[in-house]
């Protein structure tokens, strides 16, 4: 005898917002479905849900009533026989399926599952049925004395089972709201932790990128800041690297790449690492720049992008250095007995990506015994400073180092303070990308 089962209240809309298609009437003659409801298959206005009734018996022993929602509107009741049925009314207004586990596991139930022994015959439909609509809310129908068929229908993929003869209406109203709800938050909650996979890898990848300085056997301290102006992002379109190399030489480099997003990013360290490879391999000045324009040229999306660079090489003896500027800021040089100062920019070249044959002079610069040499990137100097549209300019930051030395303030704290009152001073975090670095030199600390 057929269960009879009064009329629901509103099943919830499909997980994922999957709108439900027009309503028009299933066929009904041959059992393939049905509409109910008092506005009939003609009824206007929004359609009604769908549900998706699996089970084969021809007699109809799982019948269900005409159901509507709160709103009056039908719920279309789909049926299908058998699993090849299932893929050809599982359309994308379906919100939620019935499945008779006592469905036979007939020659179109399955296509290559993997499934243990214990469970290889009575779960092949659902397993199929869940990999036809892994989307949709799934609930499966079991005998009363069958409870751990229906547990392990759980474990497989269903959001829950029912007694075929315990069924009544709240108690399948109640169930297929839940497996839709279920459904839904277990797919936001999966999109959630995907989100945070991603970003975590990300995250990974960004601090990966950033270099290390490979400074071992120097005597001098290095220092750095980053900030990169793309939100929640480690890596942006300023780069920066410093190396030893076997003559004892230290070089240290800053570039900036015109753009704050992704792709300046990764070209930014493209150039670095490039930068790094040409540096060990005796590059340096004209050479190893031009070099690098290469690099930009062939790399970037289009000629419009550019990069600003500043190189310097210091000797073994740390007295002295090589200066090259493609376009970008000079280093600022602290020693003691002295205001901290620019290095001279009489000599600099443009950007690379800007002139096909451009030159690049290397320029030689006394340091002396003790010093600090700072180099940044326009992020720095280009920050408001109060109301309107004054910047703190190079001089403005050469003050403001000179501040923070007669502070006492020194290496780390020194870049800290510095980025810190940048920020104040422009009234909120910078929209620009920024690197700082230092190299300090004491006499007295060689090795």
């Amino acid at each position: 005898m057929p269960v009879p089962i009064p009329r629901q209240r509103a099943i919830p809309a499909a997980e994922g917002g999957q709108a439900p298609a027009a309503a028009t009437p299933d066929a009904s003659p041959d059992g393939s479905g049905r509409t109910g409801g008092p506005g009939g298959p003609g009824t206007t206005g929004s359609p009604g849900l769908t549900l998706l009734l699996v089970e084969d018996d021809p007699g109809g022993s799982l019948s269900l009533p005409e159901l509507v929602d709160s709103a009056g509107r039908p719920i279309r009741i789909r049926t299908a026989r058998n699993l090849t049925e299932v893929e050809r009314l599982l359309t994308d207004d379906v919100h939620c399926i019935l499945l008779d586990l006592a469905l036979p596991d007939g020659p179109d139930a399955a296509h290559g599952t993997d499934r243990t022994p214990a469970d290889a015959d009575e779960l092949t439909p659902l397993r199929h049925v869940l990999r036809l609509a892994p989307r949709h809310a799934v609930l499966a129908l079991t005998t009363s004395g069958d409870a751990e068929r229906g547990a392990r229908a759980v474990r497989v993929g269903a959001q829950d089972y029912l007694f075929r003869d315990e069924l009544d209406g709240r108690l399948l109203s109640r169930a297929i709201q839940y497996a839709v709800e279920r459904k839904r938050a277990d797919a936001a909650q999966r999109q959630l932790t995907e989100s945070r996979l991603r970003a975590q890898e990300n995250a990974r990848l960004e601090r990966g990128l950033l270099p290390t300085p490979l400074l071992e056997g120097s005597p001098l301290r290095f220092a750095s800041r980053y900030r990169p102006g793309r939100s929640r992002a480690l890596l942006g379109g300023d780069f920066y690297d410093t190396v030893r190399t076997p003559d004892g030489s230290v070089h240290v480099m800053i570039g900036d790449v015109c753009g704050h997003g992704p792709d300046e990013a990764a070209l930014g360290v493209e150039l670095r690492i490039a930068w790094r490879a040409l540096t060990f391999a005796g590059l340096v000045g004209d050479e190893l720049l031009s070099t690098l324009q290469k690099v930009l040229e062939h790399e970037r999306a289009n000629e419009e992008i550019f990069a600003t660079l500043c190189t310097v090489d210091i000797a073994p003896d740390g007295r002295r250095a090589g200066l090259c500027l493609a376009g970008h800021p000079s280093p600022l040089i602290a020693r003691p007995g002295h205001p901290a100062e620019l290095l001279p920019y009489d000599n600099g070249g443009p950007a690379l990506g800007l002139l096909p044959r451009a030159r690049w002079p290397r320029q030689q610069v006394q340091l002396g015994g003790t010093w600090s040499l700072m180099l940044y990137t326009d992020g720095l100097i280009e920050g408001r400073i109060g109301q309107g549209n004054q910047r703190l300019g190079q001089d403005g930051m050469v003050e403001m180092v000179r501040r923070k030395l007669a502070a006492g303030l020194r290496g780390d704290e020194l870049l800290e303070a510095a980025v810190t009152e940048v920020r104040e001073l422009n009234g909120g975090e910078l929209t620009d990308d920024v690197a700082v670095l230092l190299l300090d030199r004491e006499t007295g600390r060689e090795r």
